[in-house]
């Protein structure tokens, strides 16, 4: 399991798990209970490299960020850690 610490978000941190390319699991600690909850539901068994790509560069308001493109960079952390 990969422990990413957040960067300019609500959340605080993400836990990614791969099988492979594959998510097996995305768990985020802090931010938005509902989305949170939401978006890890939809990328359990998505391709890490489409979910990257999808969710790369999403911003939330006026930050440079989002849970989504800190999501991408978890995602991204644990392919290299795996690789």
């Amino acid at each position: 399991m990969t422990i990413y610490k957040t960067k300019g978000t609500c959340s605080s941190e993400i836990r990614v798990e791969l099988d492979g390319k594959k998510i097996r699991s995305v768990d985020i600690i802090g931010g938005c209970s509902g989305n949170s909850k939401g978006l890890t539901s939809i990328l359990k068994g998505c391709d890490t490299d489409e979910v990257i790509a999808r969710l790369e560069g999403i911003t939330c308001g006026s930050k440079r960020t989002s849970c989504p493109d800190q999501i991408a960079k978890a995602i991204r952390l644990a392919l290299n850690e795996t690789a």
